[in-house]
């Protein structure tokens, strides 16, 4: 077992290990009831985690980003209403990192907030949504942009979960991981290279301390700047968790989330590569290693859509301030600088090296 800690507001720990979900019942210990939000692939699974626990039921939700929308959010408050939940109750988020965005939401909002366990089941899942406190749903302007800051009291990384998953949800989700090796830990980029098909492989060490580190360093940033304070030049906070996501949250609306989510932040990182080199911020070789590392896991790097539309979606994006666009790009590994108002031809000329 590794448990990391998370010192934010409320300190909560992280357990990875193969057969974490046996630490529910300490997490909702004292609840009259508990919600396990799940999506209608774990509904077996699902079942069999709230026997765990008394006065457990469940509630399926849409799988992935279907969701995370005011009307499955509606539903879910509408049950809670019908069952009875009070402000000593519970809300699970058992599934991907959409189910648990959603559930986190769900218990954020409920009586203004009541208690809230994550139980992360794709490797997504538990490196980017599981940890941090971030909640919320999607609308049609964009994606996350109704949400709420609600830290867990817990989250479980069961390590057996990731047995069954399709090796493409496996490599989306360790997009993240790539990123947190950009952004503070090297030695992540260096497991990846040395070893692709261990870090693709369920049970795998390589992939196992690949997603500990992952983690890690989420909780280290989170832990430091949970509210996502405004970042000013090379004074990075939460924000520095961004990186690629400008142009990747652009890419997976404009095409309908049909993408997944790591693989559109496959894109936006080695685009914001070619931007920073586009700036004189980093060199070609910086460029290169996004693309092999991310070519090495079979991400994709390149994308073919209208710069036109990718560019006003980005308008929306949550780091903009006012007019102005934001970009979290690198000088290097682990040198982060926040890029205001970047140049209209520089941004251009940069998505033209992914098309």
């Amino acid at each position: 077992m590794t448990i990391v800690e998370v010192n934010a507001e409320r300190p909560y720990r992280v357990d990875i290990s193969s057969g974490a979900l046996e630490g529910l019942p300490e997490l909702v210990n004292g609840c009259d009831r508990v919600a396990v939000l799940h999506p209608p692939t774990l509904t077996e699974q699902a079942t069999r985690l709230g026997e765990t626990v008394p006065g457990a039921v469940t509630i399926e939700v849409p799988d992935a980003e279907s969701g995370k929308t005011s009307e499955v959010l509606v539903s879910v408050w509408d049950r809670l209403a019908e069952l009875g939940f009070t402000r000593s109750d519970a809300v699970v988020g058992f599934g991907g990192g959409a189910t648990t965005d959603l559930a986190g939401f769900v218990a954020a909002t409920w009586l203004r907030g009541v208690r809230y366990v994550s139980v992360p089941t794709t490797v997504l899942g538990m490196v980017d949504a599981a940890v941090g406190g971030k909640t919320g749903i999607n609308i049609p302007a964009g994606k996350n942009l109704v949400g709420a800051f609600h830290e867990p009291v817990g989250v479980l990384c069961d390590l057996d979960m990731l047995a069954t998953l399709a090796a493409d949800e496996i490599r989306a989700g360790l997009a993240e991981v790539v990123k947190c090796g950009f952004i503070a830990d090297p030695e992540i980029t260096r497991l990846i290279a040395g070893d692709p098909d261990g870090a693709m492989t369920p049970g795998h060490p390589v992939q196992a301390e690949l997603i500990t580190r992952g983690i890690r360093v989420k909780a280290e940033v989170v832990s430091g700047d949970l509210r996502e304070a405004t970042s000013s030049g090379s004074r990075v906070g939460r924000e520095l968790l961004n990186y690629g996501h400008t142009l990747g949250h652009a890419i997976e609306r404009a095409e309908g989330f049909t993408w997944r989510h790591g693989e559109a932040i496959s894109v936006g990182m080695v685009y914001a590569a070619e931007l920073a080199a586009e700036l004189g911020w980093c060199d070609r070789d910086f460029v290169d290693l996004h693309r092999s590392q991310l070519t090495a896991l079979g991400l994709p790097t390149r994308h073919e859509g209208s710069w036109e539309e990718l560019r006003a979606t980005m308008a929306l994006d949550k780091k903009t301030r006012g007019s102005t666009l934001r970009f979290v790009l690198l000088r290097g590994a682990g040198q982060p600088e926040i890029c205001v108002g970047p140049d209209e031809d520089a941004l251009a000329r940069s998505y033209e090296r992914v098309r």
